[in-house]
């Protein structure tokens, strides 16, 4: 009985040990990301799709898919 006990202490505190280093690292890389700007404006000779006055433009686009 007391081996049995010890073996399901064992998986309890194994379990929770796990836990608590998946759910700190789910918080360590949402910190990491949360400061990542993902809709920083373009660099280069990259040319703006949509216009507010030019639908031909937008329409072209995805009838083409240049």
């Amino acid at each position: 009985m007391k081996r049995m006990v010890w073996r399901t202490l064992k998986v309890f505190i194994i379990f929770i040990a796990c836990t608590l280093l998946f759910y700190f690292g789910l918080r360590f890389m949402h910190l990491e990301y949360e400061q990542f700007h993902r809709y920083e404006p373009p660099e280069g000779p990259a040319i703006k799709v949509f216009h507010n006055d030019d639908m031909n433009r937008f329409r072209l686009f995805f009838r083409f898919g240049e």
